[in-house]
């Protein structure tokens, strides 16, 4: 019998750890907060931790670095990998734009007429940890290629279901915080030209 160290060791360095971490802590999340504990497990991430919810620390803080880590995943695959060529980049684009107009047309055409036909935006946008947590699953089975495609038309979607929640469902923009990320953005890609 392996020794319980060796045994977490050979978990977390398998490819599909992160996809089972991510499927279990959905099953356990959906049964705890249905039960008779729900209101305490969900009152538990609004925690205050340096002036901020738990919640908020992972939506604006955890997520911030995991969209940061799949760019960057993205970024060598458009320099150097299966994306690197127009053709093949312009596939998973336009799969995401079709990804996100058709779910976003159903749900108009089911709600046409009723007050809720503003939520179009809801059913617009991939999970991409549930999109990459499967795929982890799916381990050597599937080809690279196939994952780099999955993986690209999920984080194009994501992107375009936040710029239409940007512009949709809030109330003001805040154009001078965008306007030093465009200038965050442009300064790293100059950088990153010129090595």
């Amino acid at each position: 019998m392996k020794p319980l160290s060796l045994f977490f060791n050979q978990f977390f360095k398998s490819e599909k750890a992160g996809g089972i971490i991510i499927i279990l802590s959905t099953i356990f999340s959906l049964c705890i907060s249905n039960s008779s504990f729900g209101e305490t497990y969900l009152n538990f991430w609004q925690v205050q931790f340096a002036h901020h919810s738990l919640q908020h620390w992972i939506n604006d803080g955890l997520m911030a670095i995991f969209f940061l880590l799949i760019g960057l995943e993205l970024e060598r695959e458009i320099y150097i990998g299966e994306l690197s060529d127009f053709k093949s980049a312009s596939f998973p684009l336009f799969a995401a734009l079709g990804g996100m107009i058709l779910p976003a047309c159903i749900y108009l055409f089911i709600n046409r007429g009723t007050a809720y036909t503003n939520g179009f935006g809801i059913p617009m946008a991939t999970d991409i940890a549930f999109a990459l947590a499967v795929l982890s699953l799916l381990g050597n089975r599937i080809p690279n290629s196939l994952k780099v495609l999955l993986t690209a038309l999920a984080v194009i979607d994501d992107l375009g279901a936040i710029i239409v929640i940007a512009f949709f469902y809030s109330s003001s923009i805040f154009w001078i915080n965008l306007a030093g990320v465009a200038g965050i953005w442009a300064f790293l890609f100059i950088l990153n030209r010129k090595k």
